[in-house]
């Protein structure tokens, strides 16, 4: 059996060639300079990840918002996907609009991404990459219990402010029991710079300095 490999964050997304219901896609070449979030489903015409499909459809909007791309993938054959995606829209109302890949065993190898003891049906797994084509966050979820995409959307969306602000996000953000919606400073490195965070900035501590955006 070929080797699991589990990307670790800040790993370069590994390259793969996929066939998907809207083309062949290299990646992450293909999403140079954008970000996207590749997320598998155990398989087709399955309750879960019906719900599943419908919940990152409607949220649509808000990725495309903050740029985001999203690609859905399971160890289907295109011809499933597509027929799914039809049931979906002729029995839900909801018009897929994102690609779904429909991948192989040595894929979701490459991933880290077939479920133990589970025959060939993959996790589900997210994979949020940053425009550079490093991975950045990464979730697993058993066949049983379904995502939850607004702490999806929530994730990507701190990720980006983090990265542009430079600061750290707080637990439950950006509703936080402490902070609220503010953000978090990383603390200094001298006796110096930790003075100056006393005067500076509002905080429990130096250490422990927020602000808002």
């Amino acid at each position: 059996m070929e080797e699991m490999n589990m990307p670790l964050l800040g790993d370069m997304f590994p390259e793969i060639e996929v066939k998907t219901t809207q083309g062949p896609m290299k990646l992450p070449q293909d999403m140079k300079g954008s970000w996207f979030i590749l997320f598998s489903h155990p398989a087709d015409f399955t309750p879960v990840c019906t719900t599943e499909f419908a919940g990152f459809q409607k949220l649509m909007p808000e990725f495309d918002k903050i740029g985001v791309k999203l690609i859905g993938m399971s160890i289907d054959q295109i011809t499933s996907h597509i027929k799914w995606i039809e049931w979906i829209k002729e029995n839900l109302d909801i018009d897929i609009t994102f690609p779904v890949i429909a991948a192989n065993d040595a894929l979701a190898m490459k991933l880290g991404m077939l479920h133990p003891g589970k025959g060939t049906n993959t996790v589900r797994a997210v994979f949020i990459v940053d425009p550079a084509g490093k991975l950045r966050l990464t979730l697993y979820y058993p066949q049983e219990i379904g995502r939850n995409m607004q702490e999806i959307l929530r994730a990507v969306t701190a990720l980006q402010i983090s990265d542009r602000e430079g600061v750290a996000m707080p637990a439950n953000w950006p509703s936080n029991d402490l902070i609220g919606e503010k953000v978090i400073i990383p603390p200094p490195g001298t006796v110096k710079g930790a003075e100056e965070f006393k005067k500076k900035y509002e905080g429990y501590d130096w250490w422990f300095s927020y602000k808002s955006l």
